[in-house]
């Protein structure tokens, strides 16, 4: 993205959600857009997919605690190092890669750890 070009505001907005997610702390794609009063996961999603590398974009993930394909290994690190709650990959699972645990690590905005937009 050119560094002139100016983002678009709901894009500006779901960004400064995902840099209010506490360390160790996830939201999903539907809770920053219910977070938001608009628009839904996938509009959440395409804005992380196209101008979320500036941001914690590990800490905006799938409702179903798997790694965002492509990148668990950056992410994994990412969780590892801020002490996010994990879930063992069973023996069966292909590559062993941990899910969140989203019971664990899911953030509703409160517990005072920051302002809500």
């Amino acid at each position: 993205m050119d560094p002139m070009e100016e983002l678009p505001e709901y894009a500006e907005r779901v960004l400064e959600v995902a840099e209010l997610i506490p360390p160790g702390r996830v939201m999903t794609y539907g809770d920053v857009a219910e977070w938001l009063g608009e628009g839904g996961p996938r509009q959440v999603g395409r804005v992380m997919a196209l101008y979320g590398g500036s941001v914690p974009w590990w800490r905006v993930v799938r409702a179903d605690g798997m790694l965002l394909p492509g990148h668990e290994l950056r992410a994994l690190a990412q969780y590892r190092t801020e002490g996010t709650p994990l879930r063992e990959a069973p023996r069966s699972a292909e590559g062993h890669v941990p899910r969140l645990d989203m019971r664990r690590a899911r953030w509703d905005g409160g517990d005072g750890d920051g302002a809500h937009i």
